[in-house]
Formats: structure tokens, C-alpha cells, sequence
């Protein structure tokens, strides 16, 4: 930063130190005695003969003594008495004989010399004053390039970690001053998701602790509630058949609870909220571009509209396709996009060879990975998660295998589409 900083301020100082020279210097210009006197004698000597008569590097007029011009060097000399009192030019005498026959009316070159000061000012100012623009236009684009974008890059960063998305790495510049800050960052992000992966894994062996709990429960559940069944059945007074029978009640109502455990986890999708807005749809083009980090895609023109949609959710929808993309196909992506009836339809398909036909019904389930997905690491609640924000837009996400490989089609509703 100093690199600009002292050249700035060093142009800014030479630019006071030129109009304090310009304020206080008063230009001055003294008339050459010697020369004077030369040209009123020779004029005295060749009076009526001027063109006799040697400049002597000095501009005159002649008038005689009633004002009328007889003879000047140049054009644009004061040709009057009052003119060269204005100006402050010399007035001397010519004298013939003893008897004074004329003036002689001698240029001062005063305001010559402050025009060409002013001038000289002026264009020192104006070379200052570009090269300082010129200084600070890089100035600003070094301000730009090395300290607004990182911060915007970190701003975007910072809104898809609130979002829940750790799976794109902050795009990291060392040579940058903030540099060493952004890496923090993404360490940071690193360890959420190891965090993240931990606590999934821990609900993948709770779910699975949970199920072999109930079956556990459920084997002798289902004998006691059978032999209350019998004993209800041979018992010949009216308060043993009561007792087994609240015995069979609490025995079922063991049994709803324990299928209860099963379902109690979709509850936590309901604390993602999906707010949809109105928006144009050349946003889409920076969510495609956000996502595709590895840039393995084209993205294409998007047809111009207003779609309906949660624009920080769609950016986690299309972050987790391309996300899944580079893990598990690793290919280039191809990107169409097209405009429907009643939605902007995108899809997204690698050259992997896509997954085998019976998965794919399931990719969208909870914790249900592929067998192309054993050694990668991963929650399985990626296209989970997408599916559900797509059905709280009103939108779709379909998944099925193309031509080339696993193809996600992008549903986005449009606005005022029923």
C-alpha cells in the first residue's frame, strides 16, 4: 500500500509547493536602459527615416507630438498615450534640435511574462493532477483486486457455511495480504465438516442402535402381549380379564412408541427454513457459477425471466450436484438450461456412466448412499436435503441416468405459475 501512498501525497505536495511558487512570485520585467536611450537617439538621428532605425532587441511606436502614429516595429503596441499608460510601457521624448517633435511609446513586456508563467503553471498543475488521477484509478483497482473481492469472496463464503454447505473450499490467494486470513477460514470450514460427517455418522449409529433397540423390545413385547392374550382368554372372573387386558393396552401402546423412534428424525428438516422470493433469472448465472468452483461446466445462457425461488436454498441445491459430481464422477459437466410452460428446467449431467437403475429411487432417501459411494467420504443427506428445499419452492429436482452419465434436472418455478 505505501508503494501508492507516497507517490500520491508526493504529487499532492508538488502541487501546493507549485501554486505557492505561483502565488507569491510577482513577474517583473525591467526595461534595458542602455537599450532605451539607443533607440531615442537613433530615432532623434534618423528622424523621418524610421525604418533606419535599430530595434535593438526592443518593440516601440513613434507618434508625433499631436498623437499620430508614425512608426511602430510590430502590430498590437499600444498606440496611444493612454494605451501605454495602461499598459505601463515607457514614454521618452524625441527631441530635434532642442525642440521636441515626438514620443516614443516602448513595450513592456509585463504582462507577456505573467501570461507565459501562468501558462507554465497551468501546465504543470494539469500533468500533476492526470498522473495523480492516473495514480489513483490503480490505486482504487489495487483497493479492488486485493482487499473488496477477497472480503465479497469471503462474504459469499461466510453465507454458505450459515447455510450448512462445507463441501466448496474458500479460494485462497497466499500472496495476498489476507492471504494468511482467508486459510483461517477455510480450516475453519474443513473442521465444520469433519464435525459434520462425525455427527452424522453418530445419528447413522444412533438410527442404528434405535432399530435394534425395538427389535429387541418389540421380540419380548410380542410374547408378553401373547400371553396376556391367552390369559385373557381362560380367565373366569371378570377382574383377571381386566388385568389382562390393560396388560394388552400398555403392551400396544409400547409397540406405537417404539415405531415412533423410527420417524422422530425427519423432524429436523423443519428447522431449515425455505423462504422463496421473486427474482430475475440472470441470478441463476452466478448460482451456477458459484457452484461450478472447479469450472468443469459451460454455463449457458439463461432464458430471461422471474422465477420463484429461495435463491440462498438454489445455490445449496446446485452446490451439492456439482459437489456430488466431482466426488463421485470426476468428469466434465454439461449444463443445459431451458424454458418450460411453467418452469425454467436445469440440468446438470456428468460422464460418469451414471449410477445403476435400481439406486436411483433411493439417492434422494435419508442416509442411503450408492455402492459407488463406499470409499467416499459423505452423510448422505445431500440430494435429501435438496429435494426437500426444491418441494418447499414449489419446484422439482429429478434424477436419472442420461447419456453420458448421472443427470439432475433443476426444476424452478416461474413467477405467477400455478
Amino acid at each position: 500500500m505505501k508503494k501508492f501512498l507516497i507517490p500520491f501525497i508526493g504529487i499532492f505536495l508538488a502541487e501546493i509547493v507549485t501554486l505557492i511558487i505561483f502565488a507569491v512570485s510577482v513577474p517583473e520585467f525591467k526595461q534595458d536602459a542602455v537599450k532605451v536611450n539607443a533607440a531615442v537617439k537613433s530615432a532623434e538621428t534618423y528622424w523621418n527615416e524610421f525604418e533606419k532605425i535599430p530595434s535593438e532587441g526592443i518593440d516601440f511606436v513613434i507618434t508625433d507630438t499631436d498623437g499620430v502614429i508614425l512608426y511602430k516595429t510590430k502590430d498590437g503596441l499600444s498606440e496611444s498615450l493612454n494605451e501605454a499608460v495602461v499598459h505601463g510601457d515607457t514614454i521618452l521624448d524625441i527631441g530635434v534640435d532642442g525642440v521636441t517633435v515626438g514620443k516614443m511609446i516602448i513595450r513592456n513586456r509585463y504582462s507577456e511574462s505573467a501570461e507565459i508563467q501562468r501558462n507554465l503553471c497551468i501546465s504543470v498543475i494539469a500533468v500533476l493532477l492526470a498522473v495523480q488521477c492516473a495514480v489513483g484509478a490503480v490505486y482504487v483497482f489495487y483497493l479492488n483486486a486485493r482487499v473488496a473481492k477477497p472480503f465479497r469472496k469471503l462474504n459469499n463464503f461466510a453465507l454458505r457455511v450459515a447455510g450448512g454447505n462445507l463441501d466448496i473450499p474458500l479460494e485462497m490467494d497466499r500472496g495476498n495480504m489476507f492471504g494468511a486470513f482467508t486459510e483461517s477460514f477455510d480450516i475453519m470450514r474443513s473442521e465444520l465438516k469433519k464435525a459434520r460427517i462425525a455427527e452424522a455418522r453418530a445419528n447413522e449409529s444412533k438410527k442404528e442402535l434405535v432399530a435394534k433397540l425395538s427389535h429387541d423390545i418389540k421380540t419380548p413385547l410380542a410374547s408378553i402381549k401373547a400371553a396376556s392374550e391367552v390369559g385373557y382368554a381362560v380367565a373366569k372372573d371378570k377382574k383377571t380379564k381386566e388385568n389382562f387386558s390393560q396388560i394388552i393396552i400398555k403392551a400396544d401402546q409400547i409397540n406405537a412408541l417404539v415405531n415412533n423412534l423410527f420417524s422422530a428424525t425427519l423432524e429436523e428438516l423443519q428447522q431449515l427454513n425455505v423462504t422463496p422470493e421473486y427474482f430475475s433469472s440472470g441470478k441463476i448465472v452466478g448460482i451456477l457459477k458459484n457452484s461450478d468452483y472447479l469450472q468443469r461446466a459451460d454455463i449457458p445462457e439463461i432464458p430471461v425471466c422471474l422465477v420463484y425461488a429461495d435463491a440462498l436454498r438454489l445455490q445449496q441445491v446446485f452446490d451439492n450436484i456439482f459437489a456430488n459430481s466431482y466426488k463421485y464422477a470426476d468428469t466434465k459437466i454439461e449444463v443445459v438450461c431451458t424454458a418450460e410452460a411453467d418452469s425454467l428446467s436445469i440440468s446438470v449431467e456428468d460422464f460418469g456412466g451414471g449410477v445403476e437403475e435400481d439406486e436411483l429411487p433411493l439417492v434422494t432417501e435419508k442416509y442411503l448412499r450408492g455402492k459407488n459411494a463406499s470409499d467416499k467420504d459423505g452423510a448422505g443427506l445431500g440430494l435429501y436435503i435438496s429435494d426437500y428445499f426444491m418441494k418447499e419452492m414449489d419446484g422439482e429436482l429429478k434424477i436419472e441416468n442420461g447419456e453420458k452419465g448421472l443427470k439432475v434436472t433443476v426444476k424452478v418455478k416461474l413467477a405467477g405459475k400455478n
